[in-house]
């Protein structure tokens, strides 16, 4: 995904630079941690959206901890990626 953000109780949280998408500027994130078949769980989306396109392995509660971590966190994500660019 490109930048590291976080690792909070084994969940990786990296994002993208921010994509110039004309109106709306968007960045890309991805939460990832091993799973125990050898492969890892994700859940990733866009913000500003702050929601999830796509994910495997976290139950629903686990998703709504990580969409509100990363409402918490959104801010400094941003900060960030403008620094980034």
């Amino acid at each position: 995904m490109g930048i590291y953000y976080s690792t909070v109780d084994g969940i990786v949280l990296t994002f993208s630079k921010i994509h110039k998408n004309g109106i709306f500027d968007k960045i890309d994130f991805r939460f990832e941690r091993p799973n125990d078949k050898g492969g890892f769980d994700f859940a990733e989306g866009k913000l500003p959206n702050n929601t999830f396109n796509k994910s495997y392995g976290f139950s629903e509660d686990e998703l709504l901890d990580l969409e509100k971590y990363l409402k918490n966190n959104a801010f400094l994500i941003w900060e960030i990626a403008k620094e980034s660019a």
